[in-house]
């Protein structure tokens, strides 16, 4: 072997060599370290087993750090997805709360463009509750609920239903409901609601 060296890889070599030899110094050979066992009055014979106990625990060491490390790791991305999911939760909310009623109106399945006050029952008709939103989330959907009450306040129908993906911030929506002839004459009342939020209503006489 003629392979010429530098300064800096000889100052290595020197390093390693003597980390080599003191770590040689170090380690005992097995006769020795039985030897320290009799004087320390200990059974020699169960040497091989402590040795392969000790490695055994080194082992079991290494893979406690590493599931330590995987656990942390996980950890670690629970919090990131549980607090993205909280942001994205709480700007939904705040575009919920945003949520508000430009105009409503009672008008039959044929809309003229102007709101009824009075419904007459004997024709049956099919009533629309239209309801034009502001600040509505472009992009999603909103899940949207409607009750009629009748003039004793009993709620006599409901509508639950999901609007489809909404694409500008002022949005056209309606719930609707076939008033019967037997339907009792006087003031009724339809609500809107978002969750539990009430977002309008309106009043309608029934004759």
């Amino acid at each position: 072997m003629n392979q010429r060296l530098t300064q800096a890889q000889l100052t290595q070599i020197v390093a390693e060599v003597e980390r080599l030899s003191q770590r040689q110094q170090e380690e005992l050979d097995q006769e020795q370290v039985k030897a320290i066992l009799q004087e320390l009055n200990l059974p020699p014979h169960l040497l091989d087993e402590a040795i392969v106990q000790i490695q055994r625990r080194e082992v079991l060491a290494v893979r406690q750090r590493r599931l330590r490390w995987v656990l942390a790791g996980v950890g670690v991305a629970m919090v990131l997805i549980i607090t993205s999911f909280l942001w994205i939760s709480q700007q939904q909310q705040q575009m919920l709360t945003r949520l508000s009623v430009q105009h409503d109106r009672i008008t039959l399945a044929a809309d003229q463009g102007e709101g009824l006050t009075v419904v007459a029952r004997q024709t049956n008709p099919e009533l629309y509750y239209r309801v034009t939103l502001t600040e509505a989330p472009v992009g999603q959907t909103l899940s949207l609920s409607c009750q009629w009450l009748d003039p004793s306040g009993r709620i006599v129908h409901q509508n639950s239903y999901q609007t489809r993906e909404i694409r500008t911030p002022i949005w056209n929506t309606f719930c609707r409901y076939t008033l019967g002839s037997s339907a009792p004459i006087g003031n009724w009342k339809v609500q809107m609601f978002s969750g539990d939020r009430l977002l309008s209503d309106t009043t309608f006489s029934v004759q």
